[in-house]
């Protein structure tokens, strides 16, 4: 009933730049949490970095001073600004969010597809 819609991951060079977005839709009374976990293949899924809808921010240790997030809560989107990547930042990447539907105020919790972020060294 909540669908998350990714954009932005790709192909960029060790310090470059990416910036992600990923969008909820459907029956939604309140979004809580957004974020993003990564993982690669045969490793753990990882915290990037969430979000709260006050605006609260959670970082992984790795991307701390490198990476942002942000939100609109009036679009139920969220952003990541990803600088000074670095190759072992190439992972898929999920984001996530959870909150309550409409119009029963049911917890729900929804993950994408995932985005493949690669940086070439």
């Amino acid at each position: 009933q909540v669908q998350l819609a990714e954009s932005g991951g790709g192909l960029v060079q060790a310090g470059g730049s990416l910036r992600l977005s990923c969008a909820a839709s459907g029956s939604i009374l309140s979004v809580n949490v957004m974020g993003w976990n990564r993982q690669v293949a045969g490793k753990q899924r990882e915290l990037v970095a969430s979000i709260t809808s006050t605006g609260s921010t959670n970082y992984g240790d790795s991307v701390k001073g490198r990476f942002t997030i942000s939100r609109d809560n009036a679009k139920n989107t969220v952003y990541l600004q990803s600088n000074s990547l670095k190759p072992e930042d190439t992972a898929v990447y999920y984001c996530f969010a959870n909150g309550r539907l409409s119009p029963e105020g049911r917890s729900f919790t929804s993950w994408a597809q995932g985005t493949q972020v690669t940086v070439s060294s």
